[in-house]
């Protein structure tokens, strides 16, 4: 016997699961691409290196990625170390953690460079503030005779002391792009989208305030750096009251040439212009200006353009200024 035709309402109830069905997976797409543009899409790519001898060679890496990058970098170049120290710092960061700061690891290894308090590195605390560990990875480093003429293989395993010491070499090729870009010897080659991430924007003096913590107060005070949060300029490094709320504020490095520094001013400009960069989701920085170029946060290219459409200065050492303009 056949069995009977559905009734016109039980056809009516079907299609409205299905309808609701569908919605819901359109939903939750839906709320994963709103997640990941408020986060600035931490789950994946936001920022690009590109390789400034036009070689085409380029790394594709996360937000996340870029400010801890960029802070061990600004360690580095803080103690004067060349270029290569801070290829093998990010080569063997991006081995030990792919460049996240995190709190877990082999028996009790943290960090960014999964340092182990039982060995002597730290406070797991200590481990876990990636300036702390950057500090600490480059004076082991520094006791090295000749790493910088050492394969980089050979340079990371002395202060490793790695289970695995041959993987550090598969990361050399974009720690040497990333460490290029961010000790600002190849200029305009770091981008990244800036979506804002998922916290309140604190204005100008939380981009000076980082600017310290990385680079150091005694790297930032000499250059005179000014910050204007729309109430008048201030100097003190440290956010205070009604200011440290507000999110919108300019912060202008005047970029010279210091003494002992290996570097000239252009290649110090383009570190702090792309250090800027790097942490523009995490401090809400919208644009970031140096030696006339500009970036803009949102663009989908990223690029850098020349300022107001006039042709980008030379960055062969020439005084400037970086000027980073926070705000949503």
């Amino acid at each position: 016997m056949p069995e009977p035709s559905p009734t016109p309402q039980r056809k009516r109830r079907g299609r409205l699961l299905r309808c609701g069905a569908a919605f819901a997976v359109l939903s939750a797409v839906a709320g994963y691409l709103v997640v990941q543009y408020v986060t600035g899409g931490t789950g994946g790519p936001g920022c690009k290196v590109v390789s400034g001898k036009g070689d085409g060679a380029t790394y594709a890496f996360t937000p996340e990625q870029a400010v801890n990058a960029a802070t061990i970098t600004a360690v580095g170049t803080a103690r004067d170390l060349p270029e290569r120290a801070v290829t093998i710092a990010l080569a063997t960061a991006l081995q030990e953690s792919a460049l996240r700061n995190i709190d877990y690891g082999d028996r009790d290894s943290v960090g960014l460079f999964q340092q182990r308090p039982s060995q002597g590195w730290g406070t797991p605390q200590q481990i876990m503030d990636p300036a702390y560990a950057s500090v600490k990875f480059y004076e082991h480093l520094e006791k090295v005779p000749g790493y910088t003429r050492l394969p980089l293989t050979v340079a990371a395993q002395k202060v490793q002391r790695s289970g695995f010491p041959q993987a550090y070499a598969k990361h050399e090729p974009d720690a040497t792009l990333l460490a290029a870009a961010l000790t600002g010897r190849s200029g305009a080659t770091l981008t990244c989208d800036g979506r804002p991430a998922a916290t309140r924007a604190k204005g100008a003096h939380a981009v000076r305030a980082a600017l310290a913590r990385d680079f150091g107060r005694d790297v930032l005070e000499p250059a005179g750096a000014e910050v204007d949060d729309g109430k008048g300029r201030a100097s003190s490094l440290e956010p205070s009251g009604t200011e440290a709320e507000s999110g919108d504020g300019i912060v202008t490095l005047p970029v010279t040439t210091v003494v002992g520094d290996r570097r000239d001013a252009g290649a110090r400009g383009w570190q702090l212009a792309h250090w800027a960069v790097a942490n523009a989701s995490e401090l809400h920085i919208r644009s970031v200006s140096y030696a006339g170029r500009e970036w803009v946060a949102g663009h989908t290219d990223s690029q850098w353009r020349p300022l107001d459409g006039k042709a980008p200065a030379g960055s062969d050492g020439e005084a400037d200024s970086v000027r980073i303009t926070t705000g949503r």
